[in-house]
């Protein structure tokens, strides 16, 4: 495939592209209150607000032609800052730009802010690449992570130079072993304090087991020398960590995407008519079930998929997504021996079954503004399954203490009251401005949230 890379002596072209949708529904006037899920914030976080989305000049289009509203932290501001379709993950520069990764375009947007109330100047800044995702930079390198390798190139005032392959052979739909059937070919890389490289493996499948035992592993995270070199893996029995980032520790976390249809797993009445419900695909048991996971990765932890589940019931029938320790899989661990489930740490923090988390960064001192502080900002891209559907939403998680707390949702509104969706955020990255930056795939936009 051709490789484009265009240079800072380019045109700088203006792209302000639309995202059209045909059959969108109309929304509500306010977010409905049965579609937005609970923050579980702390007594210094105001509740959320109604706040109309404002749409700069050239960014109105379709689904922005009509009035939009979303729930945020009271008076704050939603804006719609560029129009990128299917905008994915994103990073920062070091001279203040913001790229977008593009999969299914196989590029990479650059936004150059400018002066005042004003769209960002828009380009492309490398095209040709194979389902290109992930984006972390090191000092002035550029890592990204296509579906098959991760590639490093020399940043330099809005140019990419010295385009090299740090790992290849990295599993897609076109490996030969796998033929054409990989549902997560998409990878998310993270540089650590350490300098190395992490790279996010997903599975091939809901529960293909034979991915622990593939060369390279998938449903892994994997850390490969900066300078290139073999992979090894880091962590395993990780669905889809599609979310992936390091703290201001210094440890790599991972948001992961939890698998599908699990079974009950005790031997009990679930459904209320008298006979023991275990082994059976419930679909109210599922939609809680297993919970979506944000761990710290550790070299050797094993996040159990899929042999072990992680579970957030507690005893008197609430849940919980903090600390939580797993369940045997019924189907494929009845009797433990695949992997002793007890034996593995309890999960640090989580969100609602199906949530399907995107993009994960975290915001350091000062954090954010409003009572919040430093922590992760997660894009959560909500369910695809779940009845009633998991609605979309921007996730905060406080940094406390050396450790993450509970979710709070930060920005929410994008689901209507019937399930269907005008926007479905990416991910949110703190920006240099200290305004929040989020990518939504569905509406093809990135919005600038400030605080008073």
């Amino acid at each position: 495939m051709k490789i484009v890379v265009r240079t800072a002596a380019s045109a700088t072209l203006a792209l302000i592209l639309a995202a059209c949708s045909a059959g969108e529904a109309e929304p509500a006037a306010d977010p409905p209150a049965g579609t937005v899920p609970p923050s579980s914030g702390t007594a210094d976080v105001a509740p959320l607000a109604a706040t109309a989305v404002r749409a700069l000049p050239g960014t109105g289009e379709t689904p922005f032609d009509q009035d939009r509203r979303l729930q945020a932290p009271p008076g704050w501001t939603v804006t719609v800052w560029a129009r990128v379709p299917s905008a994915r993950l994103l990073a920062w520069t070091p001279d203040r730009r913001l790229l977008v990764s593009r999969p299914k375009a196989g590029d990479i947007i650059e936004l150059t802010p400018g002066q005042g109330d004003t769209a960002p100047a828009q380009r492309t800044l490398v095209s040709g690449l194979n389902q290109p995702h992930g984006l972390a930079f090191r000092g002035d390198t550029l890592y990204v992570a296509e579906s098959d390798q991760v590639d490093a190139f020399t940043y330099r005032d809005g140019a990419l130079s010295q385009k090299r392959v740090v790992v290849d052979g990295l599993p897609d739909a076109k490996s030969p072993e796998l033929r054409g059937a990989y549902s997560h070919a998409l990878k998310s890389v993270a540089v650590g304090k350490d300098g190395e490289l992490y790279v996010s493996i997903g599975s091939t499948g809901n529960v293909s087991a034979e991915d622990r035992d593939a060369t390279p592993e998938r449903a892994s995270v994997l850390r490969v020398p900066a300078g290139g070199g073999e992979p090894a893996v880091f962590a395993r029995g990780v669905r889809n960590g599609t979310g992936l980032a390091v703290d201001p520790a210094g440890a790599v976390w991972t948001a992961v995407n939890h698998r599908d249809n699990v079974e009950y797993p005790h031997d009990r009445d679930y459904d209320g008519d008298g006979d023991s419900d275990q082994d059976r695909v419930l679909q109210e048991y599922v939609n809680d079930h297993p919970f979506e996971q944000l761990a710290r990765l550790v070299q050797g932890r094993d996040l159990g998929w899929p042999y072990c589940n992680p579970d957030p019931d507690l005893p008197d029938g609430k849940m919980s997504y903090t600390g939580r320790p797993y369940v045997r899989d019924i189907r494929l661990n009845p009797d433990g021996s695949k992997l002793d489930c007890a034996a593995l740490p309890p999960t640090e923090q989580g969100m609602g079954a199906h949530s399907a988390p995107l993009g994960l960064s975290f915001a350091t001192s000062p954090g954010l503004a409003g009572g919040y502080g430093p922590g992760a900002l997660v894009g959560v891209h909500g369910s695809w399954n779940r009845k009633p559907p998991r609605a979309p939403e921007v996730s905060f998680f406080a940094w406390r203490d050396g450790t993450l707390g509970p979710q709070q949702t930060l920005l929410t509104g994008f689901q209507n009251e019937d399930g269907s969706r005008w926007g479905r955020p990416v991910m949110a990255v703190q920006g240099p401005d200290r305004a929040l930056y989020v990518s939504d795939d569905h509406a093809g936009a990135v919005y600038r949230v400030t605080a008073p």
